[in-house]
């Protein structure tokens, strides 16, 4: 089977790409000793990714029930569910557990901590910290935090932050910076809950630029991070990897050309491309998607996606005109993604390929929560 012989939208992984992705994220946290990589699989959602990421069922990252169903099946015991809990939700994941998972939940509230501790079943919890992005975590300094550690008492399993605010810096010297308050961030929590007599066993942080870019994870015990695997148009202009290391674009076939305005349309729009528009704020803004050719070269020139509809991708090119004879009704071109994980979340599989236009495997995702 060949990326020709396929229906579109598809989506398509390059085996290579990914492989050389997760050796530059390996080899970067190898530079600190005693820290593990724990990948988030929330992009991946792949058993068949996992097993090059986390290789030996090693521990994994996960954000929702479906996901951590579906590692633990695979062999994935040790898994952290890294999105602040429903109570409703803490019976699955005690299910799972007595039955040999070690899911870790997270925590930044009080009624939430309350319900853990006062839970039958075998549960965990890290108290999740905001070190500057303001979505969920309680600052280090708080008073809240030894609050939450107290009321989880034996059932606490450590700290854990994210800085997703690092996706808005824009040099080596400034991801480090981001990098530096995350790490200095945790460490203080966990120290003051060590303070406090608590037992801080698990010492949590990650990003895919921070993961990169940090100098020292001096107090950290793992680094989390997940888009790096495959990569986009945003993590590109962090400086995450190249420009040729995007291992995940969407197969989509031209649906019309409109010469009138120098435009073909595809069969891939805002579903299938997602109408995440991350890059926006970045240096170069990517609008929807950028085209590459079917081998997944930028021949096209600068052609990029710039209007969808549910099932509409407008592509125009922005540094001249669009070859429209290499574009005919029924051409295939790949588009890769402003943002991998929303991309890829429309879709229930990969189709492999390594370097060319064979499909040398397809493998599963899970979706749903």
């Amino acid at each position: 089977m060949r990326l020709e012989d396929l229906s579109t939208p598809a989506l398509v992984l390059d085996l290579g790409i990914l492989r050389a992705n997760l050796a530059r994220m390996a080899e970067a946290v190898a530079r600190h000793p005693g820290v593990v990589l724990r990948p988030h699989m929330k992009t991946a959602k792949s058993l068949d990714v996992a097993a090059l990421a986390a290789p030996d069922s090693g521990p994994i990252t996960v954000s929702t029930l479906a996901e951590a169903r579906y590692f633990f099946e695979g062999g994935y015991k040790d898994q952290i569910y890294a999105v602040g809990i429903a109570p409703a939700k803490l019976d699955a994941v005690a299910a799972m557990n007595a039955q040999g998972a070690r899911i870790k939940v997270i925590v930044d509230d009080a009624e939430a901590a309350a319900a853990i501790a006062a839970h039958p079943g075998p549960l965990s919890a890290l108290v999740e910290v905001d070190v500057g992005e303001g979505r969920g975590g309680v600052a280090p300094e708080s008073d809240l935090l030894p609050a939450l550690a107290a009321t989880l008492g034996g059932r606490l399993a450590g700290v854990l932050t994210h800085a997703g605010h690092s996706y808005a810096g824009r040099s080596a010297e400034e991801m480090a910076r981001i990098a530096e308050t995350e790490r200095a961030g945790v460490v203080r929590a966990a120290e003051r809950l060590r303070q406090a007599g608590h037992e801080v066993g698990i010492v949590s942080l990650g990003s895919s630029p921070t993961a990169l870019f940090g100098g020292s994870m001096e107090g950290v015990t793992e680094v989390r991070a997940g888009v790096y695997m495959f990569g986009d148009l945003l993590q590109m202009q962090l400086g995450v990897h190249g420009e040729r290391e995007i291992a995940l674009t969407v197969l989509a076939s031209v649906i019309g050309r409109k010469p009138e305005r120098g435009a073909v349309l595809l069969d891939s729009g805002a579903l299938a491309l997602s109408k995440d528009r991350s890059t926006q704020a970045a240096p170069k803004d990517y609008a929807f998607g950028l085209v590459l050719d079917l081998d997944g070269q930028p021949s096209l020139g600068e052609a990029l996606v710039v209007r969808t509809h549910q099932e509409h991708g407008e592509v125009r090119r922005q540094d001249g005109e669009l070859d429209l004879a290499r574009l005919p009704a029924g051409g295939r071109v790949r588009v890769a993604p402003n943002h991998a994980c929303l991309t890829a979340a429309a879709y229930d599989c990969y189709h492999v390929v390594d370097g060319g236009r064979d499909v040398v495997a397809v493998w599963d995702r899970v979706n749903g929560w």
